[in-house]
């Protein structure tokens, strides 16, 4: 099997970068950010031509509710 690109060169360190991930993966993600996420997915993801606009977008991403089954 042929080795990836990625698997002929050393991955440089990025201490800066690996704190940032770090942090990120520490951090909670609010009800907010999950709508601004979703609206900016629905906007980014709509068929051109389909009448989608950012606007309609938030609305519809407000209206999304994830509940968990627990």
């Amino acid at each position: 099997m042929a080795n990836r690109v990625i698997d002929l060169y050393k991955i440089p360190k990025r201490p800066d970068l690996q704190k940032l991930l770090d942090k990120a993966k520490k951090s909670g993600v609010t009800e907010r950010q999950l709508q601004q996420q979703r609206a900016s997915f629905i906007y980014g993801n709509a068929p051109e031509g389909s009448g989608i606009t950012k606007e309609s977008a938030k609305r519809a991403a407000s209206r999304i509710r994830v509940t968990s089954e627990s």
